[in-house]
C-alpha cells in the first residue's frame, strides 16, 4: 500500500478507523473508476464495479462487502432488473487486499484480482433477499429488518454517527425518521466466490 500511495502522491494513514473506503478510493484513483458519487458502476463507461475485500492470508475475507446505499431514490418503482444493487453487482472486479491483524496498513498487498460476471444461481438468491428487504422497508417495517435478514444480501446502518438520521417510510405511509441504511454481501457469498475461481476453501 505504500508503494501505491505514493505513486499518487498520497500519504498512508496509521490506521482505517477513522479513515474507512481509504482502500477502496486508493484503487478506484490508480485504476482510473470515473463515475464518482453518480448511482452507477464505478467504470461507467464498461459497466464494471469495483469492490476491495481485506483478507486473511489463506484467502478467506475478512468482513462483508459495502454494496450501495438503501435511498427512497434507490428503491421507489424499482424492480430487481433496474435496481442499483443489480447494477453494481452485474459485472465486479473484486480486488482482494491481504489485511490480516497485525499487517501494518502500509505494507498490505493486494492480491490477484478476480473480474466476475454475476453467477446466475447467487443472482436468484440475490434477488429473493432484495425483494424481501425492499417490501419490509416500503411496509414500513425496517426496524423489523435484522442481521439474520437476507441469505447473501442484508441491510445495515451506515453513518458516521448513531445520531444521523434520514427521512424513511413508517408504518402508515408517512415520511419518519430513521438511521442511513445500506445493502451488504455477506462473507459467506464472497467466501463462496473466490473459493470458486481461485481454488479456495468455501468455509
Amino acid at each position: 500500500m505504500a508503494d501505491v500511495a505514493g505513486r499518487i502522491g498520497l500519504e498512508v494513514p496509521e490506521d482505517l478507523r477513522r479513515h474507512k473506503g481509504w482502500l477502496g478510493h486508493v484503487a478506484e484513483w490508480v485504476l482510473g473508476a470515473d463515475a464518482g458519487s453518480k448511482p452507477a458502476p464505478d467504470f461507467e463507461g464498461i459497466g464494471v464495479e469495483l469492490k476491495t475485500v481485506p483478507i486473511d492470508a489463506a484467502g478467506k475475507p475478512l468482513e462483508s462487502t459495502y454494496v450501495c446505499l438503501a435511498t427512497s431514490t434507490n428503491l421507489h418503482d424499482r424492480t430487481w432488473e433496474t435496481s442499483l444493487v443489480r447494477k453494481k453487482l452485474a459485472h465486479v472486479m473484486w480486488l482482494p487486499v491481504v489485511a490480516q491483524p497485525g499487517i501494518p496498513l502500509a505494507e498490505r498487498r493486494f492480491a490477484r484480482a478476480l473480474i466476475a460476471e454475476l453467477d446466475p444461481a447467487d443472482e436468484a438468491i440475490l434477488q429473493s433477499d432484495w425483494a424481501e428487504i425492499v417490501e419490509l422497508i416500503k411496509l414500513g417495517m425496517v426496524e423489523a429488518i435484522t442481521g439474520s435478514t437476507g441469505e447473501l444480501l442484508q441491510l445495515r446502518p451506515k453513518a458516521a454517527s448513531g445520531r444521523v438520521r434520514v427521512d424513511g417510510i413508517g408504518e402508515d405511509g408517512f415520511a419518519v425518521p430513521t438511521r442511513p441504511r445500506a445493502f451488504y454481501l455477506r462473507t459467506h457469498y464472497t467466501r463462496q466466490l473466490f473459493a470458486r475461481h481461485f481454488a479456495l476453501p468455501s468455509r
